[in-house]
């Protein structure tokens, strides 16, 4: 019950000690056991890719993305709400590398913009305002969840409902 509760508390989670384990300094591991609350999800849309680091330094892990914004013939736009960089497989990175290569539409500079095509299922710990991204939103702790080959752009998640994710101030 306290950890269903951990999200309408403001709390991350909870913290479960064995009884005998006595209190010490750091991230004591075995006895003590953080349990976390779930994860949100939406469905975003792939907006940018770019080269990762280290042993994906030759490719596209990188992963832009954003949901929709606005109403109507024309009036909708895909604004961007986070960057994820984790969450799928090595095999999954191949298929997403090649997508990313054969469906660039424009370059800046190490940044491949991607035709609107595919969708990812992101999970976060939260939503909160920002003023880095156009959309006024940011999500904390973003990763790839799932992908949705399965899924056309169109019905992906809009604005609103990352802004009724935001808690109030």
């Amino acid at each position: 019950r306290l950890r269903d509760e951990a999200r309408a508390r403001g709390i991350e989670g909870i913290m479960l000690k064995r009884g005998d384990s006595p209190y010490l300094s750091g991230r004591p591991k075995g006895p003590w056991f953080k349990w976390k609350r779930d994860a949100l999800t939406v469905d975003a849309v792939l907006m940018y890719a770019q080269r990762g680091h280290g042993k994906r330094s030759s490719f596209y892990s990188d992963y832009t993305f954003g949901v929709w914004k606005g109403e109507g013939q024309g009036g909708q736009e895909l604004v961007p709400v986070g960057k994820a960089y984790s969450g799928f497989t090595d095999e999954e990175l191949k298929r997403l590398d090649k997508w990313v290569r054969d469906h660039t539409t424009n370059r800046f500079g190490p940044v491949r913009e991607v035709e609107i095509g595919l969708v990812v299922e992101v999970a976060f710990d939260s939503a909160q305002r920002s003023t880095r991204h156009k959309s006024g939103v940011a999500l904390r702790f973003p990763r790839i969840n799932r992908l949705r080959w399965d899924k056309p752009p169109a019905e992906a998640d809009r604005l609103e409902t990352l802004l009724a994710m935001i808690p109030p101030e």
